[in-house]
């Protein structure tokens, strides 16, 4: 990429989009390309189409989706498939018409079967069930990632799927009911510490093993593929070690400053057992993570506290 080139950012206003319009501009780029949804639904083509025929954007970042933890893929599965693959198959079907050079899709590291072998590689997609309670998000990342795929067989396309692992950070959604593992962990703990709450209560048995990612290492990631990989294969974005539940919530408790005790509701779902993605591709590459799991959640507890004062 020229720093003068059209590089659309979908989902900007997201957490991994907003980062990656940070690191865009931090890095020189000038000409960065953004639509809020309420002005372009990425749900419709025909919006989709003359929004692409307005702008000309030479790349694009896919990072539009809709997005939520175990109750959210829940509560709504009938708009987690279908948000997601309209927004997409929108997306990837315009750049195509429309010519762009090339374009990032991401997918999710709930698109592996559940019981994988851990580290999970790139190979394993397809090849065991997917974990029930996110699966309408999964089949419809799976489905981006063969969207892109046969574009590139059959147009000879240069669109790329990346599979990134637990994302968190700046910018990230904080809904009591709707959000990711982190930062509902970091809203309860700081609401329990305000209230002067004796316990907290978390869900599952906090046995199970998550490998999170602060999101501006993903950008960084994602700017570094943009500019160095070309294959029809999908490609992991990884820390590279993972946690447990359990060890991610002391933590953050200690980051809060919260003082009470941790209460397991094992009676609610844990999800997948065990998910840590392998990079030895990426890595092998030359690119590595740079931000430690407490620093990132310390910037990320800084972030919320400044925004809920």
């Amino acid at each position: 990429m020229n720093v003068i080139d059209k590089i659309f950012v979908a989902g900007h206003k997201g957490l991994v989009g907003s980062s990656l319009v940070r690191e865009l501009y931090k890095r020189g780029y000038t000409n960065i390309l953004t639509v809020d949804k309420n002005v372009v639904d990425l749900k419709d083509q025909k919006l989709v189409n003359k929004w692409f025929s307005d702008n000309s954007p030479d790349y694009v970042f896919l990072a539009a989706a809709k997005v939520g933890g175990i109750q959210a893929n829940n509560v709504y599965p009938a708009e987690f498939i279908h948000d997601n693959l309209c927004i997409q198959n929108n997306v990837i079907n315009a750049s195509h018409d429309f010519k762009v050079k090339k374009l990032i899709f991401l997918g999710s590291v709930c698109i592996y079967p559940k019981y994988a072998p851990v580290p999970v590689s790139e190979e394993y997609l397809l090849t065991g069930e997917l974990e029930p309670t996110n699966k309408p998000y999964a089949v419809a990342k799976i489905s981006g990632i063969i969207q892109c795929q046969s574009y590139n067989r059959q147009y000879n396309d240069n669109f790329i799927s990346v599979m990134p692992c637990n994302l968190y950070g700046i910018n990230d959604n904080f809904h009591p009911t709707n959000s990711h593992v982190i930062p509902a962990l970091i809203r309860r703990f700081h609401e329990a510490k305000i209230q002067n709450s004796p316990t907290v209560t978390c869900w599952g048995t906090g046995s199970p093993r998550r490998e999170f990612l602060y999101v501006d290492d993903m950008a960084d990631a994602c700017i570094f593929l943009m500019e160095n990989y070309n294959s029809n294969e999908i490609i992991n974005i990884g820390f590279g070690e993972d946690f447990t539940i359990k060890e991610i919530s002391e933590t953050i408790r200690d980051i809060v400053g919260y003082k009470g005790k941790i209460i397991w509701d094992t009676s609610k779902p844990d999800g997948t057992p065990n998910r840590l993605l392998s990079c030895n591709k990426l890595f092998n590459m030359g690119w590595k993570p740079k931000t430690t799991l407490k620093d990132g959640l310390e910037r990320s507890y800084n972030w919320f506290t400044s925004q809920n004062p």
